[in-house]
Order: C-alpha cells, then structure tokens, then sequence
C-alpha cells in the first residue's frame, strides 16, 4: 500500500499561505548536502511505501552511528560533538550538569540542519541556560519509511544508552533531562526513555508518526517519562501524525488534524514542533481539557485549562485537550 500525499492533496480546503519549509518536506538528495538551505518545493513527492523492503544490511549497529551535537549559550550555533565511551569529549565541553538539558530528535528524511532543531534550540537558549543536545540519525531518518520504522527502537536505546553515559560523566540527574521527539522522532525518544526505566523527567512527543505504529510495541507511552506530554497536529485518518492520546497529557491543537494556514498535510505535520517552540518562548498557548473526541472536534471542551508545551520540566497534566491557534508563528 502506497500513501503518495500528492494524492491527498485533493481533501485539503484551506486559505493559501506561506507553507512551513523542513522535515519530511526534505528529499534525500538535499540531505547529502549538509550545508544547504533546504528548498521550499519537492514536498508533494514524499512517498510512504508500506510495503517496502527492508534494508536488514543498514539496520546492523545503527545506533552506533548517532550523533550527539551540544549547543549551550557559549556555544549557541557551533556544535560540539559528544562521544559515547570517549568521556573526554564530554569534560572538554561546554556541558553544564547545573543546567536542564534537552535532547532533540528530528523526524524521516531529516538530519541535524532541518528547521526543527534550530527553531527549537534558540528558543531554548533565548529562554535561559541549557544544555541542547541535536540528535542527528540521518543514517536510518533517510531510509525507506518501512526501513525506519524498524531501526526506530534501536537507535532509541542507543540514545538512552547515551544519555545513561552522560550523566555517569557529568553527573547530571535524570529529573534534569527533557526529551523532545517529531514523527518517528517522538517514538525514538520514547524507546529511549523506556531503555532509562522512564526516569527522565519529561518527553514531549511532537505529532508522533502514525503509519504503522497504531499497534506497534515499540510506540511512545506513557511509561517512558515521568511526564509525557502529545502534541497531535495530523491524526486525520489518512494523515501523518497518530491521533489516539499515547501520553499522560495529549493536546490536539485546532482538532488536532488539519492547522489554520496550512495546505498539505506536511505542513499540518510539521506545524507541531513549531508551535511547542514558541511555547518554549512564550507559554502563552492554553489547552480546555475534553471529555471526548466530539468535544475536541466540535470545539466544546469546558475542562479545566492547562498550559501547552513549554520549557517546564516538572509539569504533570492528565488528559485530553483542545487548543485553538492562530495561522502565523508565533500562533
């Protein structure tokens, strides 16, 4: 079965406007690029094949080849690369266990240059003192979906195994560390925390990848932080992100399917890690708690309301919510 999303682009009845440009709306040729700005055009061509092959040759120690950027304020646009088992890597970085640190991990056909983490990354150090870690996982992220799908768990233990690492080094605590996750993304920060016993303070999972992951094991849940918070952009039947609440607190901004502005279901996909990075900035997006998926289609929520995103590490909510946004950043 093939979900061509030029195909889709028939159900879509918005306005016209700018479309957000990065994530999946990146082809492979781009991504061997490093140093390119991504274009704005090629996103109508993503194909997800679910029937496709699977690269078993690519999956061998795949996590190995994760990369670990550092960003802190000393350091807000050069990277520093952290090593697993090279712990000098580490203690000659700008690395501060006194500051909370944030891992980000991109979504399929990304890598460290797409928008996500840059937008989210200066949010962050814009807000106050933190330690960025950018996940990079090309390797895997620019495979078939299929391909992906199955390294998925691998490359998030990897990225526990990490951060376990990091913080034997540094001592840095677990009740320090937010993992921050879009797409397939969101369900390889989960199988790290899981690999972490769920320890780690939060994880936010940012329109979690729904193509074959409504049933899969290995999917972001609850038990994989003390907190996990979902932002749910795309969970149309035929869309990107899932849309059955997986976390402790899910939120469903506009319905949580299609967002105001947007005309393909890419930007739809993507408008979640942009609108938890003006949260970052701002906190000023708050959620009305619902009783059901009626309510959150209809706009009817009357709950209690809670906050959105943002960069607190020790919140905790319970529950379903609608958000309504504006179409332009920062919402």
């Amino acid at each position: 079965m093939k979900l061509t999303l030029s195909l889709l682009f028939v159900f879509l009845a918005y306005t016209v406007i700018a479309v957000p440009i990065d994530e999946a709306a990146i082809n492979k040729n781009h991504l061997d690029e490093p140093t390119r700005d991504f274009p704005e055009g090629d996103r109508e061509d993503i194909d997800l094949d679910l029937d496709g092959e699977v690269d078993e040759e690519l999956l061998q120690g795949i996590a190995e080849r994760n990369l670990y950027l550092l960003f802190t304020r000393r350091n807000p646009a050069s990277a520093q690369t952290l090593v697993i088992n090279n712990a000098e890597t580490i203690r000659t970085s700008n690395f501060n266990p006194n500051h909370p640190t944030v891992v980000i991990a991109h979504g399929w056909l990304s890598n460290q240059n797409t928008g996500i983490n840059s937008l989210i990354r200066d949010a962050y150090l814009g807000k106050g003192e933190t330690n960025v870690i950018v996940l990079d996982w090309m390797r895997l992220a620019i495979s078939n979906y299929v391909t992906a799908v199955r390294g998925v768990p691998a490359v998030g233990q990897g990225l526990g195994q990490f951060i376990r690492y990091l913080i034997s080094v540094t001592g840095a605590r677990y009740e320090d560390i937010h993992l921050v996750g879009f797409s397939l993304g969101a369900h390889l920060v989960g199988n790290a925390g899981r690999e972490l016993l769920g320890r780690v303070a939060r994880i936010t999972g940012l329109d979690p990848a729904g193509p074959l992951w409504v049933l899969n094991a290995n999917r972001l849940r609850p038990s994989d932080a003390r907190y996990v918070e979902v932002i749910h952009t795309n969970g149309a039947y035929t869309g990107l992100g899932i849309g059955m609440s997986i976390g402790h607190a899910d939120f469903y901004p506009n319905g949580g399917s299609f967002q105001p502005g947007c005309l393909t279901y890419i930007c739809d996909h993507n408008r979640a890690w942009e609108l938890f990075a003006a949260t970052v900035s701002y906190n000023h997006l708050i959620g009305r708690q619902c009783s059901n998926s009626v309510q959150i289609n209809l706009n009817t929520c009357r709950g209690d309301t809670y906050p959105m995103g943002n960069d607190e590490l020790h919140k905790f909510g319970l529950g379903e919510f609608r958000v309504n946004t504006d179409r332009r950043y920062p919402f």
